[in-house]
């Protein structure tokens, strides 16, 4: 049986949606993976993007509430954003639960270019965690 892994963020748009896609590149089939939010709203562009730029398409995720989840059993419930770490519900089973704090890459000012810049420096770093941590299981 595949291990399944929720990552969540408050708005599962941006941090949630990139490792989403990250951890399934990582993985392949080896894993079920979701990701939700506690107030989902839509994927980010320059999430769509940032991927996009690694060959990595995500354009078919969608911006979902954790609700959904919350009778599913999991193996490791991840939490991106510090928000989603303090609000983050107990799920049902043995979940493993994980934080790690990154940026929140909408949150940066500027233009375009210096918006995809955290954009690429957060799926640069959420990319290397989930590396290290698949090489532990």
């Amino acid at each position: 049986m595949r291990p399944r892994v929720l990552i969540l963020c408050t708005a599962n748009s941006a941090r949630s949606q990139m490792a989403e896609g990250l951890l399934r590149n990582i993985v392949g089939a080896g894993m079920e993976i979701y990701s939700a939010g506690s107030k989902p709203s839509v994927v980010h562009p320059l999430a769509l993007a940032a991927l996009r730029e690694r060959g990595i398409d995500i354009s078919q995720q969608t911006s979902k509430h954790l609700s959904q989840f919350l009778t599913q059993p999991f193996d490791y419930v991840i939490t991106v954003c510090d928000s989603a770490a303090e609000t983050c519900p107990l799920f049902p089973g043995p979940a493993v639960r994980i934080h790690w704090s990154f940026p929140d890459p909408a949150a940066v000012q500027g233009d375009e270019q210096a918006q995809l810049a955290s954009f690429r420096t957060t799926r640069d770093a959420i990319e290397q965690r989930l590396k290290d941590w698949v090489s532990t299981l």
